[in-house]
């Protein structure tokens, strides 16, 4: 079984899917989920969704470990004609899973009760982005 999500963002965020995802998988037995972001400038993560905050210190923190092109830090770098963003959004990515394996027993994710499936966007810009899922079944 296999699907895509079409998550639409509006600059650099987390946007939780993981409503989306439960129910695509509804209904279905045990196995196991593969999620792949098909972009390089963007990532997915398992990540608390009860506290805003956690998504606002990730992002700061990443602002601050991986500045854009425009910041003198990064002077080094030379793939910039996309933009102070673009570079940066493909470290980021380089750094963060691109991927997500997560078990299914009885149609539901195995998730801890404060997880959240995101989509990391690294990009000030909005895109629309593409996750592909899998879903084999035991």
């Amino acid at each position: 079984m296999q699907t895509v999500f079409s998550i639409q963002t509006r600059g650099q965020a987390l946007y939780e899917f993981t409503d989306d995802v439960s129910r695509w998988l509804a209904g279905q037995g045990d196995g196991l989920l593969t999620l792949l972001v098909r972009h390089t400038s963007a990532s997915l993560l398992l990540q608390e969704n009860a506290d805003p905050d956690v998504q606002r210190d990730l992002l700061a923190y990443f602002a601050r470990l991986v500045p854009p092109t425009s910041d003198p830090q990064m002077s080094y770098l030379t793939h910039v004609l996309e933009g102070p963003d673009d570079m940066p959004a493909h470290i980021k990515s380089a750094m963060l899973p691109v991927s997500l394996s997560i078990p299914v027993m009885h149609g539901r994710m195995m998730l801890g009760t404060w997880q959240g499936i995101y989509l990391f966007e690294h990009r000030d810009a909005p895109h629309q982005r593409q996750v592909a899922a899998h879903f084999r079944p035991d």
